[in-house]
């Protein structure tokens, strides 16, 4: 498994603010798109192109286009923060939407909504900002992999080395891109230190 990691002042920087637990709402939101754009590129960066020739106001110029169709997947709610930045990115993608949540007690993850479309993309960019004990991304990575996609990459902002174990216990050919890799799980499977649910510090639900 390739586990790509961010190392960037930039990054490092944002990070820091991201964890503050004073960081507001609105603030956690914007970070969350900056820390995105910079996953998107880091994860995109092999992805096939094909030759395009284009006039500039000057001359002929012989440039490249992407040659792979290309679908960004965020887990419902927390990875919707992440899919618009990564939609910017890439306007010729596609988004389809898969809902999930862990439950509070078993940990295990539990599906409630499925959009996926019949023809999987060539490229599935999966995102959620916390990779916390693996259940979410496991579930999530094999409904993509039912759907027909194969070549899958995974995006967080934050992960713990339970989770990414876990993923490649049973997912080793999928790529992981990760802002930042913290020290461990707690008891209750949150990430240590972490920055709390994501989803509740993006949208104000705490």
């Amino acid at each position: 498994m390739e586990v790509a990691l961010l190392n960037h002042p930039i990054v490092a920087s944002l990070l820091t603010r991201l964890r503050d637990k004073n960081t507001s709402s609105v603030e956690f939101r914007i970070i969350v798109r900056q820390l995105t754009i910079f996953l998107g590129v880091d994860a995109t960066k092999d992805l096939a192109c094909r030759e395009k020739v284009v006039e500039t106001p000057v001359a002929e110029f012989r440039g490249v286009e992407m040659d792979a169709s290309i679908a960004i997947v965020p887990v419902l709610r927390a990875g919707l923060g992440m899919a618009e930045p990564l939609f910017e990115l890439i306007p010729q993608a596609e988004v389809r939407h898969l809902g999930l949540f862990r439950d509070e007690v078993t940990l295990q993850p539990v599906t409630y909504y499925q959009k996926l479309g019949d023809k999987p993309a060539d490229v599935c960019l999966l995102v959620d900002p916390m990779l916390a004990t693996g259940g979410t991304a496991i579930a999530a990575i094999d409904i993509l992999k039912k759907w027909g996609a194969t070549d899958i990459r995974f995006l967080a902002i934050l992960a713990a080395p339970e989770g990414i174990a876990a993923v490649e216990a049973v997912h080793p050919d999928v790529k992981i891109c990760l802002g930042a890799l913290d020290e461990r799980l707690n008891e209750q499977g949150y990430i240590v230190p972490g920055l709390g649910d994501a989803g509740d510090r993006q949208y104000n639900t705490l």
